[in-house]
């Protein structure tokens, strides 16, 4: 009976013991987290002098400016949604192939398609520039076409990781009893596979959507800076020491992230109901 008591003792001084392990990631969520979107949401109420205001809400959304906060929040849609688009119909073969054993026998591949996130993104950005004004397409010229390449390079890999793990769990017993019922290759791709895979295509979007709206290295470097997205936009008015305006625009985008998450939990929470 004593050494049971002790047994416990010692399992609850351990689990108290556990909880300092937790101080590191506190202190980081505190100081590099939570206290930057606070600073965030006080420059934006404020003005220069620390007197609360929304004049910085209406400045963004009023007059000449109204037009360009439109213009770069549909650019960053518009080039985020298009990009996701095609990293998931790029990663979705390249998925099932990795995760397919018969094609695949090895995780060489895998990390053969991982490799460019080991290197810099700005050395990745810059290649990618010479290597698209080698091809002939100048980003001058060409500064969407440019820009959209670059992005899908850079996030493929983040569409290729969420689709693979869903892959590597797929029910083959499903696959190969709608194939033994009569299903064409066709129809069990499109009613057993896909399905299966839907949590993986959502989190495939979401990493690659998230990112690249907020991303605006790439389009500097391959539009000329024709293409502002709102990452560029809150980088513009900080660096010209316009915290209250920047810290609007990146509420603005803290909104739109926010809502893509949102849309994420409903639509799988909207799967697991339909099971």
């Amino acid at each position: 009976m004593e050494a049971t008591k002790a047994l416990s003792k010692n399992k609850g001084i351990v689990r108290e013991n556990r909880k300092w392990l937790c101080m590191p990631y506190g202190v980081f969520l505190v100081l590099f987290i939570i206290v930057p979107i606070l600073l965030i949401f006080y420059y934006a109420f404020t003005k220069a002098d620390g007197t609360f205001t929304l004049d910085n809400f209406t400045s963004v959304f009023e007059g000449d400016s109204s037009a360009t906060t439109f213009k770069v929040i549909g650019q960053s849609l518009g080039v985020a949604a298009l990009t996701t688009v095609i990293c998931i119909i790029i990663a979705y073969p390249i998925a099932y192939i990795l995760a397919n054993s018969k094609w695949n026998k090895n995780v060489v591949l895998v990390y053969l398609f991982l490799l460019p996130m080991w290197i810099n993104f700005v050395i990745r950005t810059v290649a990618t520039k010479q290597l698209l004004i080698f091809m002939g397409l100048d980003p001058a010229m060409h500064p969407w076409v440019c820009s959209i390449i670059g992005m899908v390079y850079n996030y493929l890999p983040f569409a290729i990781l969420p689709l693979y793990n869903t892959m590597l769990k797929l029910d083959k017993n499903q696959i190969e009893a709608a194939a033994d019922l009569g299903a064409s290759p066709f129809q069990v791709f499109v009613k057993t596979i896909v399905p299966m895979t839907i949590p993986g295509i959502v989190s495939a979007a979401t990493m690659t959507f998230m990112p690249t709206m907020s991303s605006y290295v790439i389009t500097d470097a391959l539009s000329g800076r024709t293409i502002k997205l709102i990452g560029g936009q809150i980088e513009h008015q900080f660096l010209h020491s316009q915290l209250n305006v920047g810290s609007v625009y990146a509420i603005i985008m803290l909104a739109l992230i926010g809502l893509s998450v949102v849309f994420e939990n409903f639509f799988s929470e909207k799967k697991k109901g339909g099971r």
